[in-house]
């Protein structure tokens, strides 16, 4: 039955028929960068080169432009570039991103070949990024700085205004060196300049803070944990009990979430220099979890089989960067054949494991100005991004989109600072790059990017404050009670009680207030200093200590019991030798009085 024949007979529709709301076609024209040439020429010229002349008679015949030839004409008037809103008002949906599909030149030619056609700025730190983590379905960024802050931003919950939901300081007045997400995306590592790395889960609440070494021990494999200043840390990428901290002290720790106490297994590394100690700059897990790599202050670059004793590094290169100089990252390639490193030489090279004695390609005017600055790979392994600073003061940095193969610059854009970490999510499609003034860079293609940035502009205009809003914003506020709903109803369910009961047990998720102090600095932070414990233990307790009645107790007991020894003694003594029977007859009524007055005391 068609929908005439239905409305005719008055039955097109029951009940109340909501209201679709209409995109604006042109709604991502506000975030499109105009700094830059557009990147379709680019990818034209491409095409035109490599492909010959059968490519450049592919974009006529498309089924997708052979729609409403009407539609089509007047959108091309309004807009005559090829990936503007023309294109993407003729079509009633928004086309999807597959990251397994090819796409750029080879594919069609015309998407572009990187997601860098919009962008947004999200601005709320003060310093310089020097960390940055996507969870592993891009719905949320994790970003730390040069101000002692985290801050977490959650795509699907931004608003306009495009602030975080959270911010707090890890680690007080330290900087923020790493962050990673575990790969079930449950909890993240945060690394600063301490001693201890600190486990969060996916809302930001402290999990863990894993124990720190004693200094004072020489040999680094008897110390429960690190002694140096953390520098950076990697999961295990299938096993999300598993992550690694590398740290100052020339060590790599291999940790269980579960232990905070004390890690698995150490990994000293030696140096050739004198001191035979170096500091781990970066660390991290093949995609295969079969090697840990590991990047020294000393230029050198070491590779361990996860299987082995870590006694010795399976694989070395000395001077794989300059001595000196910090290496600001290590990546593994998708196949775990390939690492890429970005060294504080101002260095970008690639290097094969199979042949691990010098590098495939290297690239050496890439300026670092900090030494977190970092390289990646693109999400088909064709491409190797990465952040380069201005060589000479007052110059502008960039972000450099380099080929794999001889690392030469096949696009270059200008983000108005210098770029220092860079991610590229590939579920996405979508490149978030940390900025020297404390911007987070979101670069994203309406056409070929899913999700992400574009949440913000796909829930259109805010909505306008009626004066129902207004007389609740006014009303009291509601008493929010754990457990009971806004009706008033009590919420039961078997599968949440056992998570309720576990939450009543964490003093944070309760809310539990400080339990009370019991005595002088006992059982609370009051009146405790780092050294009452040792003296507590100095002086040992006197006879002021004692109880008074609780000796005369004890001493009442004992006399008691020999009372009818005493007595019948002093009576033998008397009968048979008659020696001091005065003086002992005495003494007996003595000690009889004396327990009697103990025995009236204690009644």
């Amino acid at each position: 039955m068609d929908a005439e024949m239905m409305a005719a007979m008055g039955i097109a529709g029951f009940g109340k028929q909501t209201k679709k709301r209409q995109l604006d076609a042109a709604r991502f024209d506000k975030a499109k960068r105009d700094v830059a040439p557009a990147p379709v020429p680019a990818s034209a010229a491409v095409g035109e080169q490599g492909a010959g002349p059968s490519r450049s008679m592919g974009p006529p015949p498309l089924p997708q432009s052979a729609g409403p030839a009407t539609e089509s004409d007047n959108d091309q008037e309004a807009g005559p570039d090829a990936s503007g809103p023309g294109s993407e008002g003729s079509a009633g949906e928004e086309p999807e991103f597959d990251p397994d599909e090819d796409f750029g030149p080879s594919g069609q030619p015309d998407l572009p070949e990187f997601p860098i056609t919009h962008e947004l700025l999200l601005k709320d730190h003060t310093k310089v990024v020097s960390a940055l983590a996507l969870d592993p379905s891009g719905a949320r960024v994790l970003s730390g700085s040069h101000d002692y802050d985290c801050k977490l931003w959650d795509f699907g919950g931004m608003d306009q205004r495009c602030k975080p939901f959270k911010s707090w300081e890890p680690a007080e007045s330290y900087h923020i060196h790493d962050l990673k997400y575990s790969p079930d995306g449950q909890r993240f590592l945060v690394i600063s300049g301490t001693t201890q790395a600190k486990l969060y889960d996916r809302d930001g609440e402290e999990q863990a803070t894993f124990i720190k070494g004693d200094p004072y021990i020489r040999d680094m494999k008897n110390t429960a944990g690190h002694v140096g200043e953390l520098s950076s840390c990697a999961w295990h990428p299938k096993d999300s009990q598993t992550f690694i901290t590398g740290s100052a002290d020339s060590t790599i720790r291999i940790w269980d979430v579960e232990n905070k106490r004390k890690q698995k297994t150490v990994i000293v590394v030696k140096s050739k220099e004198r001191g035979a100690r170096t500091k781990v700059t970066a660390c991290g897990y093949s995609p295969d979890g079969r090697y840990i790599a590991g990047a020294c202050l000393d230029g050198t670059l070491h590779l361990w089989k996860t299987n082995s004793n870590f006694v010795r590094p399976d694989m070395t290169v000395q001077e794989a960067h300059a001595k000196g100089t910090e290496t600001g990252s290590l990546t593994f390639s998708v196949d775990g054949n390939s690492i890429l490193t970005r060294g504080g030489d101002h260095t970008v090279k690639l290097w094969d494991v199979r042949s691990f004695r010098r590098p495939i390609v290297t690239r050496s005017d890439v300026f670092a100005l900090y030494p977190t600055t970092n390289a990646i790979f693109s999400p088909d392994n064709k491409h190797i991004v990465t952040g380069a600073g201005a060589s000479e003061k007052g110059g502008q940095g960039a972000l450099l989109f380099l080929s794999r193969e001889n690392l030469e610059v096949e696009k270059q854009l200008d983000v108005g600072a210098t770029p220092v970490v860079v991610q590229w999510h590939p579920k996405i499609n979508q490149i978030v790059a940390g900025l020297t003034d404390g911007t987070l860079c979101v670069l994203y293609s309406p056409q070929t990017s899913l999700n992400g940035a574009k949440l913000l502009l796909n829930k259109g205009p805010a909505k306008r404050p009626t004066i129902e809003d207004m007389s609740d914003a006014v009303a009291a506020p509601a008493i929010i009670i754990p457990g009971v709903t806004r009706d008033g109803e009590f919420t039961s369910g078997l599968p949440n009680k056992r998570k309720r009961d576990k939450d009543r047990q964490d003093p944070r998720k309760s809310r539990r207030p400080e339990l009370p102090v019991t005595g002088p600095g006992r059982g609370g932070r009051v009146g405790a200093s780092a050294t009452q414990h040792v003296v507590q233990h100095l002086v040992r307790d006197t006879t002021r200590d004692e109880d008074v009645r609780a000796f005369q107790s004890s001493f009442l007991a004992v006399a008691v019991w020999f009372l009818p020894f005493v007595s019948h003694w002093a009576i033998l003594v008397h009968q048979q030798w008659g020696v001091g029977s005065d003086d002992i007859y005495r003494d007996w009524v003595l000690f009889r009085s004396s327990c009697d007055i103990l025995c009236y005391h204690e009644l």
